[in-house]
């Protein structure tokens, strides 16, 4: 069906995207209108855009805060497995090479291998800040069953047949790794239902059921960390995994109940989120609905090891990051350095980013992931710290310039 939408696309995505550096909306509303021309104009009244500082600038080892302490053979399993996804890319041919004949490399061994073929770059913000923020992710456990009856009544829903996924590079090459979600209204392509009016009956999604789970707050919070385990009442596990989502951007209800004077903002963890909505059940679908955002899943292989990520290679427990790959490429090797939750002692090691995340979006932004169960999720909810990054590219490799 999308080939017949693709005139519609270009349509929607020119509405949508602006193909050159231009005022945020709300300066746009307020600036004068400017004649049309060529080039993106720098209208009356609007403030011309800061410069941009390079993303990436080449690091040393000696940089790495902790670099001769970490247990870094820890993170080479998940390095092959990355290798696995990107071998094929020039850059990393010859490193994913020589790695793959490393045998059971000590520590030791593991620094001399970065050394030798990686140059740390540190990772700044568009304004030259080097902190950002990092949060933490888990696979969480739910309980349900294969058909709805008391007390599993809420619905995990695989994607629906009307949902249209139109990718951006058809349109504009330099769009690359953007997509939009929206579904046909007659010749139109408009957004897609958000979260209150697919769980207000009105998307078809009637069908599309994998499972059915005890508590509507889980299933919320299953769709933010992007893949879970799912225990039926015959004992069986269940793994599903993100499959797509309905597009509109990620809002979080911590920061809303934060605004709302519900929670203070030491509470708005997700086992204080978590209270609030079991105190106040009443108010839960006005909570939920705040975040517009709404993800399908889809049946996972029952396999050991943690849940793909982006790459589609399993993840590893306090060894892999999601990212935002406009900045930090997948697959790459990172330093991170910021503290463990709710605290100040340091969190210094060697991960690997094998992951996106809607709410990922930023330079130097990541997401800890912390593994499987209860205790990860314990550290994942209360994961709130300010950090920094270094990314480890392949001598040689190509650096974009801002």
């Amino acid at each position: 069906m999308l080939k017949h939408v693709r005139p519609l696309a270009a349509a929607t995505a020119a509405a949508l995207l602006v193909a050159c550096t231009s005022p945020t909306p709300r300066d746009t509303v307020r600036a004068p209108s400017c004649p049309p021309c060529p080039a993106c104009p720098v209208c009356p009244g609007v403030k011309p855009p800061e410069p941009q500082v390079p993303t990436l600038a080449p690091a040393t080892f000696a940089d790495l805060p902790g670099w001769g302490a970490d247990s870094v053979a820890r993170a080479w399993a998940a390095f092959l497995a990355s290798c696995r996804a990107v071998r094929f890319q020039a850059a990393w041919q010859s490193v994913c090479s020589d790695a793959a004949k490393q045998a059971d490399p000590s520590d030791a061994d593991v620094r001399r291998f970065f050394e030798a073929n990686f140059v740390p770059h540190r990772v700044a913000n568009g304004d030259g800040t080097t902190q950002g923020l990092v949060t933490g992710y888990y696979e969480p456990l739910l309980r349900g069953s294969r058909t709805k009856a008391a007390p599993f009544v809420h619905p995990l829903y695989a994607p629906p047949e009307d949902l249209l996924v139109i990718d951006l590079t058809a349109v504009n090459p330099d769009l690359k790794n953007m997509r939009l979600r929206g579904r046909l209204e007659g010749r139109r392509v408009v957004p897609y239902y958000t979260r209150a009016e697919i769980d207000g009956g009105v998307a078809p999604v009637a069908g599309k059921e994998i499972v059915w789970v005890d508590d509507p707050i889980e299933a919320f919070f299953l769709q933010i960390q992007g893949s879970g385990r799912v225990k039926l009442e015959n004992g069986e596990l269940l793994r599903v995994g993100y499959a797509d989502q309905n597009g509109h951007p990620y809002q979080s209800i911590g920061r809303w109940l934060v605004d709302k004077g519900e929670l203070q903002l030491s509470e708005a963890s997700m086992q204080g989120i978590q209270k609030w909505a079991r105190t106040n059940p009443q108010r839960l679908s006005e909570l939920l609905n705040q975040n517009p955002s709404y993800v399908f899943f889809r049946e996972l292989p029952s396999a050991d090891g943690g849940p793909p990520g982006a790459q589609g290679v399993p993840l590893t427990p306090e060894r892999s990051i999601a990212v935002d790959p406009r900045f930090v490429p997948l697959g790459a090797p990172v330093w991170l350095a910021t503290t463990r939750p709710n605290s100040t002692v340091p969190l210094e090691r060697l991960v690997i980013a094998q992951d996106t995340g809607g709410a990922i979006r930023g330079a130097v932004r990541a997401d800890f992931f912390w593994g499987f169960g209860p205790d990860a999720g314990r550290e994942a909810g209360r994961m709130r710290q300010q950090g920094r990054l270094w990314v480890l590219l392949p001598k040689g490799y190509p650096v974009a310039k801002n």
